[in-house]
């Protein structure tokens, strides 16, 4: 089989680059942060592409967030030239399913509602293997998390770990595919985000005063900054001086004046508008996997914005606050 080469994707980059213009950008998202209330906001979301929403309750909101991103994984699944870059974006919702599977059966409720069908594995089918624990129908990597997960649950009845244990894996497993695809920006990417990942992580045990067990255990391997060290720097050095690179720097300086007591959501946009500086890279890539990365990424940070805005007007939260937690766009 020939190797995947970049012009392999001038059709498919020439399409989400005529895409772009549906995205929700800032200028929509400010249109929706500044409305009168949420039936307001959800019009603006018609120009994206989305169905009428006004009255919609927050079930049918999350359906047509569903719909949107799993209608786009279908289009990639059909022009794609590399499968492993379509599996690699539905790979979060088979972890997020393991996770909702495994505790449902640990707090004795069921999560079907919770349950996406946007991964590899229909949400159906896998919830059949988890019940009869028959896992010839899944990816053998997601099949022995499950199967962990499911164990360490009930040896500890600590859902956080359980969470810890299948983010590993899912990151772990997405380094694997990413570094299998003829491009190395998607592998970049996953690692600028586990390095995000960390830094939060640090952030949330100094803040809280949780010990360097804690910190060990949340930590995930795999990104640019090795976490062998991590945690004895961090106690003993602080936050700025392992998060040096400059893609984090300023997210690691306003981390460190959250654990002094300043509010989270500095820092936490920061960290997210890293992300995307890095997603800006793509605009200047004519064809290749890079416009597919890019247009995924942007797909869910959409998704989020769009729910955060809508849920905060029916919250009462004030216009200029939810402006405060916009991150940037990169469209």
């Amino acid at each position: 089989m020939s190797k995947v080469k970049s012009t392999d994707y001038l059709y498919l980059s020439a399409y989400l680059r005529a895409k772009e213009a549906g995205l929700l950008r800032r200028e929509r998202l400010e249109r929706m942060a500044a409305a009168p209330d949420a039936d307001e906001a959800m019009k603006v979301l018609s120009e994206c592409g989305y169905p009428e929403l006004e009255g919609a309750s927050d079930a049918v909101l999350e359906a047509a967030f569903a719909a949107r991103r799993s209608q786009v994984l279908d289009d990639m699944e059909k022009l794609c030239p590399e499968k492993a870059l379509v599996d690699a974006a539905r790979l979060r919702f088979d972890y997020h399913n393991a996770k909702v599977l495994v505790k449902g059966e640990g707090a004795g409720v069921s999560g079907d509602g919770l349950l996406s069908d946007c991964g590899r594995v229909p949400a159906a089918k896998l919830r059949e293997a988890f019940e009869q624990d028959d896992w010839r129908a899944v990816p053998r990597p997601l099949a022995e998390t499950i199967r962990s997960a499911r164990s360490t649950l009930a040896r500890t009845s600590n859902p956080q770990v359980t969470d810890m244990e299948i983010d590993r894996a899912y990151y772990g497993e997405l380094l694997s595919l990413t570094e299998t695809l003829s491009s190395d920006f998607y592998t970049r990417y996953v690692k600028l985000c586990i390095d995000t990942a960390n830094l939060r992580s640090a952030v949330r045990c100094l803040r809280g005063h949780m010990d360097e067990g804690v910190l060990s255990a949340a930590l995930i391997d795999g990104g640019n900054i090795p976490v062998g060290p991590m945690v004895r720097r961090v106690y003993g050095d602080g936050i700025s001086a392992v998060f040096t690179d400059r893609a984090l720097a300023e997210a690691a300086a306003l981390g460190e004046a959250a654990v002094e007591g300043a509010p989270l959501t500095p820092f936490e946009r920061t960290c997210e508008n890293a992300l995307t500086r890095f997603l800006g890279e793509a605009k200047y890539v004519s064809f290749g996997p890079e416009a597919v990365v890019a247009y995924l990424a942007m797909l869910e940070g959409e998704i989020v914005a769009a729910r955060m805005v809508i849920l905060g007007k029916r919250s009462g939260v004030s216009h200029e606050e939810l402006r405060e937690r916009l991150r940037d766009c990169y469209v």
